[in-house]
């Protein structure tokens, strides 16, 4: 199973709200031949490291298509920069984040400059977990054989996280 992260915390004129900027990130990776063949729902959450930027909203989706591991990421990369995202330093306030957690069962170490798989932080963030747990109970994490449960009930204390309530 492959799985994207998705986040966004700014509201742009282009993009609109984060929610929005986020569903319309998902259509333009189906446009570009990925299958999204499950959502979770969205969720705020706070800035991990807490900061005072606004609070994000994140979800995870599990993807097909015929991308190896360096091409998805590679086109996680432009669609993010298709939608303003600049990457000037690591946590700051954007667009639109999407993040390669997982690849099936591939462990990388980022060598060469390829992606690191599963991504490093994946199991001390709530904003990753929970969504992914909600979309495939009883995963395992390659690198670590926890289950998705286990890494939820590990996770460091004090990260502020809720479900949002869909739209209708």
């Amino acid at each position: 199973m492959i799985f994207v992260g998705l986040g966004a915390n700014l509201v742009t004129a282009d993009h609109g709200t984060p929610r929005e900027a986020l569903a319309a990130a998902l259509e333009a990776l189906s446009r570009a031949g990925l299958r999204i063949v499950a959502r979770s729902s969205w969720y705020e959450s706070a800035p991990v490291p807490a900061s005072d930027q606004p609070w994000f909203v994140n979800g995870v989706v599990r993807v097909t298509g015929g991308f190896d591991p360096a091409e998805l990421l590679a086109l996680l990369h432009r669609t993010e920069a298709a939608f303003g995202r600049v990457r000037r330093r690591r946590n700051e306030a954007r667009v639109l984040d999407l993040d390669l957690l997982a690849y099936g069962d591939i462990v990388l170490d980022g060598a060469d400059g390829g992606p690191f798989l599963p991504h490093p932080r994946m199991a001390d963030r709530a904003f990753v977990l929970l969504p992914l747990a909600e979309i495939a109970p009883g995963w395992r994490h390659p690198a670590t054989g926890q289950t998705v449960e286990a890494l939820i009930a590990a996770l460091p204390p004090g990260q502020a996280i809720r479900p949002m309530a869909e739209e209708t």
